[in-house]
């Protein structure tokens, strides 16, 4: 930790720098990467929604020894329309999702599984959605993530300045579309929980861009009067300074998000506790790269364009030439001083005539 603190300082105080902003074109790479590769696993496999928005039958089982084989024949015994899913919760749980089913189906289904597992049917934990309250959840999530992030637009726009809004909000649809393209490829269901955690991970996001929004705007507020260094070199700056601390704040936010996943999910199979993990994880993750790699350099790029700071760019590096031409020429000139210092002591001393 004392290496880490010492690391710290030298970044705060410039000792020591990382160029995030000048090698933006890499980050601008990775990035792309993670969203072709999210946008094939969206269009390829799509999300996997679940009954609370599409509609449909949950059936759970809880028993000792329980299969997903013994489930699934149940369930083929009934013969009902359209696809089934069956997943095993945990070591004593197995939940069934069908489509919509009338009332005898769904009953029909009870039963089977009942007989199946010697239980009675008041055990099975039994959750039934019409398809138009599934939309109507659809709907009221979509209307809260356009609501949330025209209000947090507006917020920054006020409090900071434009640009770091459009910059926040760009970091931020890149943290939701690589999650959501994640949540494509591994093919977990996306449930009131999961837009929960997307909500979440969309304020951590903004939180942890502020932060570093509010130093360059420290490092940046007399930076035309001074001349000495340019935007993107202040916002380069503001990053180095915030920068052990935004992997402290991710580091202890993740640790606990991760056993929830590993633990809660993985051995104690709780699913609603899986899917709202599974999108705080990757949130989180992608949260802090983007407000390190993303943010501060779009918002780099947009104040670079601004003639002020045009400007000061032509000034930095004429002053940076002329103050490179001088420590030149007065190295030239101090070393001709003392090679005449030294000259006639070099030379070869004359013999004397008798």
């Amino acid at each position: 930790m004392s290496k880490l603190s010492g690391l710290g300082g030298r970044l705060y105080r410039g000792d020591t720098s990382i160029d995030f902003v000048g090698k933006r074109r890499r980050w601008y790479a990775i990035s792309g990467l993670l969203i072709i590769a999210s946008a094939i696993a969206l269009s390829i496999q799509g999300l996997h929604l679940g009954i609370e928005f599409k509609g449909g039958s949950s059936y759970t089982v809880t028993k000792p020894g329980i299969s997903v084989e013994d489930a699934r024949s149940a369930v083929d015994a009934t013969a009902i329309p359209g696809e089934t899913i069956i997943q095993k919760l945990g070591t004593n749980k197995v939940r069934v999702q069908t489509g919509s089913l009338s009332v005898e189906q769904s009953n029909a289904v009870q039963d089977a599984l009942a007989s199946k597992f010697g239980v009675t049917t008041g055990v099975i934990d039994t959750q039934i959605v019409g398809p138009s309250w599934g939309k109507e959840i659809t709907r009221k999530a979509l209307y809260g993530l356009f609501a949330f992030l025209i209000v947090v637009l507006l917020y920054l726009a006020m409090a900071f300045e434009p640009k770091m809004a459009a910059a926040a909000i760009l970091a931020v649809i890149h943290d939701v579309f690589i999650t959501v393209g994640i949540y494509a490829l591994v093919g977990f269901d996306v449930t009131p929980a999961t837009v929960i955690g997307f909500l979440t991970i969309l304020g951590y996001s903004l939180y942890d861009t502020v932060v570093v929004f509010d130093k360059v705007r420290e490092n940046t507020r007399t930076i035309t009067s001074t001349s000495k260094m340019t935007y993107s070199q202040a916002a380069n700056l503001a990053v180095n300074q915030t920068l052990v601390r935004s992997f402290n704040t991710s580091l202890i936010a993740l640790m606990p998000v991760g056993s929830i996943l590993f633990v809660g999910a993985g051995l104690l199979g709780a699913g609603t506790l899986k899917d709202l993990s599974l999108a705080l994880f990757i949130g989180l993750a992608t949260g802090t790269y983007s407000s390190i790699f993303i943010a501060t350099p779009i918002l780099a790029v947009l104040r670079e364009r601004e003639p002020a700071m045009k400007a000061l760019a032509k000034r930095v590096n004429s002053r940076s030439v002329g103050t490179a031409t001088t420590s030149a020429s007065t190295s030239t000139q101090t070393a001709i001083v003392e090679a005449g210092k030294r000259g006639p002591r070099n030379q070869p001393k004359r013999k004397r005539r008798r």
